[in-house]
C-alpha cells in the first residue's frame, strides 16, 4: 500500500520533497516555504506564533548546544559561551574585525595570521561556518517539525555585497547542516520577489532595495522587465547595521556613566548591549527611554538617539548615491523603494531614505520576514513551479589577473551579469618557461597592489618553447551563486589546471568598498601609472630580445654598429629608471629603429645561404 504524507499543520497532502528558503541573518534567522494551498510565500511559525529564530548559539560546560530563543537568555548569564552576530565573522580574519573586537562578549582568537577567524568557547574552537551551521540545523529541524517531512534542500540568502569567501562560507555552513544549498541568492533580489514584483510579465519597473539588517547593509538597484530581474548595481557595507545603532547608544551611556571599558565585566557588557537594543526598538515609537543598569538610571531621548545615529544613516546614503551613479540613473528613474531589515523600522532611517528618493518608501511586507519569503519564491522557481521568472545578479567588483609589471588585466568588469564566463589568451615571458603563475585579483585600480588578491595557482609542466609560443587560455567562470572558478589551459599541449577561488584575507570591508571610490579619485593617476608600467614592460622586452640577438649575431655587425647599439641599450636602461613614459617610449623607438636594419640584414643573409646552389625547380 502506498503511503501518502499529510501535513498536520495545514491538513493538505504533503509533497515528497520540499525546498525551503532561508534567511541566515545576523540578528535573527527564518525559514519559509510556498504554502501548498495558497501558493503564497509563508514564514514557518512554531506553536508560539513566532517565525523568528534568534541567531544565537550557546555551549554549556558539557558540550551541549542550544540555538535560538533557548540560547538567548544566556547572553546575559553566560556571555563568554554564547555566540551572537556570527554572520559578521563569515569569511573574515582577525585583522578584518579587530577594530570591532570590543563589540563581542565572547573570545575571538587572534593567531596573528591572515587565516579565518575562530571563536574560543572553553577549550573548543569554532569557525563562523560551524556556528552558522548550528543555526541552519535549528532552522532545518524547525521546518521538518512543522512540515512533517524531511528537508534536505534549501535556498539561502546573503547580502549582495558578500564576497566570494563569504558566499562559499555560507554554502559550506549549509552543507555542514545537512542541506543541499541549491542557490545562494542576494537578499535584495529575494526582497523584490517577496513583494511580488516581476510576477506580471508585462510589468516594467526600476526599483531600489534598501536593506539594513542587524549586521549588514546593502542597496541594490534592480530593473524588472518581462519577468526578468536584472541587478543594475549594488553597494553596501558588510559591517554596518543595527548592531552599530546599538553601539552608538552603548557609547553614549558609557560616557554618561564615565566608564571607559567593560571588557573585564562580560555580563554587564552584554546587559548594556541588550538594553541598548531595547532602547533602539522603543524609540521607534516613543520619544524617551529609561532603564536601570547596575544601580544607575540610564536615559536617552529620541532626539539624542537620532543625533547619535545620523552619521551611520548618512553612511548608508553615501552607498545609495554610489549605487545610483553606477546604475547611471537619476532619483526620478526609481519607481519603487523597498525597505528590508528590522533596522528600517527606525523612523530616521525611513525618513532619510524617503527624502533621498523623493517618494514614500514601501515597507508593507514584514521587514523581518521579507528576505526569507523571497528565498521561498526562489526555491519555488528552482523546483520548476514558476518558470516565467528569471533572475540575473551581478558581480560587484571587477575580476582579473596580474600581468607583467604588476598590472591588473580585467576579464570580468564590475556589474557583469552572472552567471557568466569570460576568457583571454596569454603567453610566456621567457624562453623555456615551464610554468605560468595565475594570480587573481578583485578591484578597480590599474595596479594589482591597489586591489584585493583572491588567490593564485601555477599552471606547470609547459614544454620548453621560445617565449611567446605557448598559448594559455584563462577562463573566469562565475556560477549563479556568485562563486568564482578560474581555469587555465595550454592550447598546444592540452595541459589544464583549475581552481575554485579561496581568497586571501586581511583587507577590511571599508578598504574593499574604498576601491570603488579610489577608482574614481585616482583615475588620472592610474591611467598615467598604467601607461608608465606598459612602457617599461615593453622596453624591458626589447632590451631582452636585443641582447639575445646581439650575442647570437655579433660576427655579422660592425664595431661601430655594436657600439651604437650598446649606447642605445644603455640609454634605454637609464630611461626605465625614470618616471617619464614619453622618454622611455622615445628611447625604445630609437633602439628599434637602430636595430631594424641589422635584423633585416641577418634575415637576408640567412635566406641567401639557404637558397645558395638551388635552382628554381629544386
Amino acid at each position: 500500500m502506498a503511503k501518502i504524507g499529510i501535513n498536520i499543520a495545514t491538513g493538505s497532502l504533503q509533497q515528497p520533497e520540499m525546498i525551503v528558503g532561508i534567511d541566515l541573518g545576523t540578528t535573527n534567522s527564518l525559514v519559509a516555504i510556498i504554502h501548498p494551498e495558497t501558493k503564497l510565500p509563508t514564514a514557518l511559525k512554531e506553536f508560539d506564533g513566532s517565525s523568528i529564530v534568534p541567531s544565537v548559539v550557546h555551549f554549556d560546560a558539557f558540550g551541549n548546544v542550544e540555538v535560538g530563543a533557548a540560547a538567548k537568555p544566556y547572553l546575559e548569564t553566560d556571555p563568554a559561551n554564547t555566540i551572537f552576530s556570527a554572520k559578521r565573522l563569515m569569511g573574515k580574519s582577525y585583522k578584518d574585525i579587530q577594530t570591532h573586537q570590543d563589540f563581542f562578549a565572547y573570545k575571538v582568537i587572534d593567531d596573528n595570521t591572515d587565516s579565518l577567524v575562530k571563536v574560543q568557547v572553553g577549550n573548543q574552537f569554532y569557525s563562523p561556518i560551524e556556528l552558522s551551521a548550528h543555526i541552519l540545523t535549528a532552522l532545518k529541524h524547525r521546518a521538518e517539525h512543522i512540515l512533517k517531512t524531511p528537508v534536505t534542500k534549501a535556498v539561502i540568502t546573503v547580502p549582495a555585497y558578500f564576497n566570494d569567501t563569504q558566499r562559499q562560507a555560507t554554502r559550506d555552513a549549509g552543507k555542514l547542516a545537512g542541506l543541499d544549498v541549491l542557490r545562494i541568492i542576494n537578499e535584495p533580489t529575494a526582497a523584490s520577489l517577496a513583494y511580488g514584483l516581476g510576477l506580471d510579465p508585462a510589468e516594467e519597473k526600476t526599483i531600489a532595495v534598501y536593506d539594513l539588517g542587524g549586521g549588514t547593509f546593502d542597496i541594490s538597484i534592480l530593473k524588472i522587465s518581462g519577468g526578468v530581474f536584472e541587478v543594475l548595481s549594488t553597494n553596501g557595507d558588510t559591517y554596518l547595521g543595527g548592531d552599530d545603532l546599538d553601539r552608538a547608544i552603548i557609547e553614549y551611556w558609557m560616557e554618561q556613566m564615565k566608564i571607559d571599558s567593560l571588557e573585564d565585566h562580560k555580563i554587564l557588557k552584554q546587559q548594556l548591549r541588550l538594553a541598548a537594543e531595547q532602547a533602539k526598538i522603543a524609540l521607534s515609537n516613543a520619544t524617551y527611554f529609561e532603564t536601570d543598569f547596575a544601580g544607575e538610571k540610564l536615559t536617552i531621548t529620541k532626539e539624542a538617539f537620532e543625533n547619535l545615529i545620523a552619521p551611520i544613516v548618512n553612511k548608508t546614503m553615501d552607498c545609495c548615491a554610489k549605487a545610483m551613479k553606477d546604475a547611471g540613473l537619476k532619483v526620478s528613474d526609481i519607481n519603487t523603494v523597498l525597505m528590508v531589515g528590522g533596522s528600517t523600522r527606525v523612523p530616521l532611517v525611513k525618513n532619510t531614505v524617503a527624502t533621498y528618493f523623493n517618494q514614500a518608501v514601501n515597507d508593507s511586507v514584514n521587514p523581518d520576514e521579507v528576505v526569507a519569503l523571497g528565498a521561498a519564491v526562489q526555491a519555488d522557481i528552482l523546483a520548476g513551479n514558476n518558470q516565467s521568472m528569471l533572475l540575473l545578479d551581478i558581480t560587484p567588483l571587477s575580476l582579473g589577473i596580474e600581468t607583467m609589471g604588476g598590472l591588473m588585466d580585467v576579464l570580468l568588469p564590475r556589474n557583469s551579469k552572472i552567471p557568466t564566463q569570460a576568457g583571454r589568451q596569454y603567453t610566456t615571458q621567457k624562453d623555456g618557461q615551464s610554468g605560468i603563475q595565475i594570480a587573481i585579483y578583485q578591484g578597480e585600480r590599474d595596479l594589482v597592489k591597489d586591489n584585493r588578491k583572491l588567490g593564485e595557482f601555477t599552471l606547470s609542466g609547459i614544454p620548453s618553447m621560445p617565449a611567446g609560443l605557448p598559448k594559455v587560455d584563462v577562463q573566469f567562470l562565475i556560477n549563479a551563486d556568485g562563486i568564482l572558478q578560474v581555469r587555465a589551459k595550454e592550447l598546444r599541449t592540452g595541459l589544464t589546471q583549475s581552481i575554485e577561488i579561496k581568497p586571501q584575507y586581511g583587507l577590511t570591508d571599508e578598504e574593499v568598498e574604498q576601491r570603488l571610490m579610489d577608482s574614481i579619485t585616482h583615475a588620472k593617476e592610474d591611467i598615467a601609472t598604467r601607461a608608465l608600467v606598459e612602457a617599461r614592460t615593453e622596453a624591458e622586452q626589447i632590451l631582452s630580445v636585443t641582447e639575445k640577438f646581439m650575442s647570437k649575431n655579433v660576427a655579422l655587425l660592425s664595431k661601430e654598429e655594436l657600439m651604437q647599439t650598446a649606447e642605445a641599450m644603455q640609454a634605454l636602461q637609464l630611461a626605465i629608471t625614470m618616471e617619464d613614459k614619453d622618454l622611455i617610449q622615445g628611447k625604445t623607438e630609437a633602439l628599434n629603429e637602430l636595430t631594424r636594419p641589422f635584423a633585416e640584414r641577418v634575415m637576408d643573409q640567412a635566406i641567401s645561404g639557404a637558397l645558395k646552389g638551388k635552382g628554381i625547380m629544386d
